[in-house]
């Protein structure tokens, strides 16, 4: 069958982009990205730049393939990532939209290549525990229950696309930022720093300017790993707490 993509080209951060058209043949079977690696071999033989776009795994499993496909970000289906698309979710003869994640912590690269080191740098600000390292501890030394186990385990399912800030009217990462913490405040291991990871990584979502949570639900939506809004409701509470917490301990310290 025959489609034609119709692909945001921009050279650079600083310069302008436009789409352009690129008709190809295609067969059911073929990924999204496949697809893509056809235009592009033809664009090499012509001596024409190439579409930039980026990916790794093509397996589902990274998300760095993430792009808008018809305004929907990863394209068609149901938690599924860009690389997991195929042809056979259009139709002959259709014209299929691409362009790159819209948001204001994401500038782009070049084409459909953004920058999400705004996404790391909320990670570094307290996505993480502060443990002894060395041989490895017993498994059986920090008993878990299997619900709360389970709790973290689909908060750490988060893969970092961004899709959850593309799809979101306020290009909030509401969404990412709450799985990170969730995930870690959900175990024993992270009760320790709980209160202060959670000041810290909403602290630093807000600095990097993303929007914020207006409960819209498009993030949930179109999340490739299905975490769900609860996620956003516990990092709420827990920053609640951690608020509260810390204008208690200041109060004590100025008596």
């Amino acid at each position: 069958m025959k489609v034609t993509l119709r692909v945001w080209r921009q050279a650079g951060p600083d310069t302008g982009g436009q789409f352009k058209d690129y008709p190809v043949d295609v067969i059911e079977e073929m990924s999204f990205l496949e697809v893509i690696d056809v235009i592009n071999e033809d664009l090499t033989a012509k001596g024409e730049e190439p579409i930039a776009f980026e990916h790794d795994c093509r397996e589902g499993i990274c998300g760095s393939c993430g792009a808008m496909v018809n305004g929907r970000a990863h394209g068609p289906g149901d938690r599924s990532t860009l690389c997991q698309v195929h042809m056979r979710q259009f139709k002959d003869g259709d014209l299929i939209v691409v362009e790159p994640w819209r948001a204001e912590a994401f500038p782009v690269v070049k084409d459909l290549v953004v920058e999400r080191a705004s996404m790391d740098r909320i990670i570094q600000s307290g996505g993480y525990i502060s443990v002894r390292t060395g041989s490895a501890p017993d498994a059986n030394a920090m008993p878990i229950g299997k619900p709360m186990a389970d709790q973290a385990f689909d908060y750490a399912a988060c893969i970092g696309c961004g899709a959850c800030v593309a799809a979101c009217p306020n290009a909030s990462a509401s969404l990412f930022t709450a799985a990170k913490i969730a995930h870690l405040n959900a175990l024993p291991q992270g009760e320790v720093e709980k209160v202060q990871r959670t000041k810290d990584m909403v602290g630093q979502m807000d600095a990097e300017g993303f929007g914020g949570c207006t409960n819209h639900g498009e993030c949930a939506a179109v999340c490739p790993k299905g975490i769900p809004l609860t996620a956003i409701a516990r990092m709420n509470r827990d920053l609640v707490f951690a608020r509260v917490l810390s204008g208690a301990k200041d109060d004590n310290a100025a008596k």
